[in-house]
């Protein structure tokens, strides 16, 4: 990748988004491309076609989109269909007919079955159905990947490239318990259960369910080593290898808050799917490894939300 390359970062003031860009920059490229959503209405065929248009970026990340934690997607299923389906529709289009050369799509390891074996190999993939609370985002991204997919094969030429990340973390993330994923909505609710001397915090599920954290900037460059290798095989899953129960998570994120009531949990609310563990040999085939350990991710993204975030 050229140094000048011109590069589209979409959603570049969101988790994984942020993260790009500050790769990006510290790589020392130059010519990086972003809008707001103000400025560019990304559910909008006829402006994101004319943004490609006129600008003609030849490197695209695809790091926008709706997303959200099990109450947002029991909530607004339709929505989470129809604006990332829209939104994948439109930029894949623009991105084929104005010639990019790499467009990275960040598809979801909700799009596994929810029995599956662990950890989960790109292969498994439709093999069972998604977690049910998660469905209408899994298949929204399903049919993302599949796009990618197709382009692929009926023009021969590997320009996207969809990657499975699996829960990601880190600066700019969302923390609002009602909206966010699981980490930052813990983040946020011990925090504040620390503030107001609360004596205990009633979690939903068992806590026996198991996730795989990613720290954001470690997917950036496990993004950017995606972006620039010859005929991957695709899909590829991006994930450290280690999970944590729910749990042992609410628990370690208690102690970096140093919050000491009591953890309550209410197992008539759903667990969700019982673990999600990817098998990531195929980014680490190309020398990629996590730098991050997920106390020091943790205690980061605990400093930002401090620093940063606007309580909801």
């Amino acid at each position: 990748m050229d140094k000048n390359a011109r590069i589209f970062i979409a959603g570049h003031r969101g988790l994984i988004g942020s993260a790009f860009l500050r790769r990006f920059q510290q790589q020392g490229f130059t010519n990086i491309l972003t809008r707001t959503r103000a400025e560019l209405e990304l559910t909008d065929r006829t402006a994101v076609n004319a943004f490609f248009a006129q600008h003609k970026p030849e490197y695209v990340v695809m790091a926008a989109g709706k997303v959200g934690g099990i109450v947002e997607n029991q909530q607004h299923p339709a929505d989470f269909m129809n604006q990332n389906l829209q939104v994948q529709l439109n930029m894949f289009e623009a991105a084929h007919e104005h010639g990019a050369k790499r467009v990275l799509f960040l598809a979801s390891s909700c799009m596994y079955p929810r029995e599956c074996p662990q950890p989960m190999a790109e292969n498994t993939l439709l093999t069972g159905h998604p977690e049910p609370t998660s469905l209408a985002y899994a298949l929204a991204k399903l049919a993302g990947l599949q796009h990618c997919l197709s382009y692929n094969k009926q023009y021969g030429t590997p320009v996207f490239i969809p990657v499975i990340p699996n829960s990601v973390y880190g600066p700019n993330d969302n923390f609002n318990p009602a909206t966010g994923h699981v980490l930052s909505a813990l983040i946020h609710r011990f925090h504040e259960a620390k503030a107001n001397n609360a004596p205990e915090v009633t979690l939903w599920g068992s806590g026996s369910p198991c996730r795989e954290f990613l720290y954001s900037d470690d997917l950036a460059e496990a993004g950017e080593l995606m972006l620039k290798a010859e005929n991957p095989a695709l899909p590829v899953n991006i994930g450290p290898g280690v999970d944590i129960s729910i749990r042992a998570l609410a628990e370690t994120i208690a102690r970096t808050i140093d919050y000491k009531g009591n953890l309550v949990w209410d197992t008539t609310k759903p667990d969700g799917a019982p673990r999600k563990l990817l098998d990531s040999a195929r980014i680490k085939a190309l020398g990629w490894q996590p730098r991050t350990s997920f106390e020091d991710g943790l205690r980061q993204t605990y400093d930002w939300y401090l620093n940063n975030w606007k309580r909801p």
